[in-house]
């Protein structure tokens, strides 16, 4: 666990995992090249946005309450918080 105060800005709702790909319901800003950290009860991971999809559509950044979908490099649950790293 961090000391400084996190920023949570998104959930993962669906985990598609023969792609590796989250979708992320955010609830702030998100870009590509961003770090993000994903937390499921003790288990958490770092990783940074490398793409981002919007509708199958690439898209540099996502807003408050758009369902991006991103890669990542290891498994994120259904449920799991991501917060600005």
């Amino acid at each position: 666990m961090t000391t400084k105060k996190e920023k949570e800005i998104g959930k993962v709702i669906h985990w598609y995992g023969k792609i590796n790909v989250a979708v992320v319901k955010l609830g702030g800003a998100l870009a590509v090249g961003d770090a993000i950290k994903v937390r499921h009860g003790e288990n958490e991971f770092e990783d940074t946005v490398s793409s981002m999809q919007l509708d199958h559509e690439a898209v540099k950044t996502g807003k408050k309450g758009h369902e991006i979908a991103i890669q990542l490099s290891q498994e994120a649950k259904d449920g799991s918080l991501v917060y600005k790293a």
